[in-house]
């Protein structure tokens, strides 16, 4: 089977820690682009850069490589293999999926490493 190609966004990203009884700021459900997940412990959101909230805590300058499919929620192995190219390549990363993909969220700065280490592996990668 051939490897998968990645999409990169253009934007950047930014990953707030809310309160879990928060709630979801407007600011994020007006955004272009956004990700959420609460569990009984917290709230996160996942918005572009430019969308200012108030969080208890926030860490920017990400960028997010979307795994083009749709990928069918049968597959098996295609985030622990795309993970371990980048642990390989010494990249942290925080990952997040839709219904029909999944996105990995690479510090700006790890941006080069990652692509070269996906380019290496045989992996495409678009912007």
């Amino acid at each position: 089977m051939p490897k998968q190609t990645l999409a990169l966004h253009p934007e950047r990203f930014c990953i707030h820690s809310l309160d879990h009884d928060a709630p979801i700021p407007n600011e994020v459900l007006q955004s272009p682009i956004f990700f959420i997940s609460k569990t009984e412990d917290e709230l996160s959101v996942v918005v572009p850069d430019n969308v200012a909230i108030q969080s208890e805590a926030s860490d920017g300058n990400w960028r997010a490589m979307e795994v083009l499919g749709p990928l069918s929620l049968s597959m098996v192995g295609i985030m622990a293999s795309i993970g371990s190219v980048f642990a390989k390549a010494n990249v942290s990363i925080f990952v997040v999926s839709t219904f029909d993909t999944d996105y990995f969220l690479i510090k700006h700065n790890d941006l080069a490493a990652a692509v070269d280490a996906l380019l290496g592996d045989g992996y495409k990668v678009t912007e």
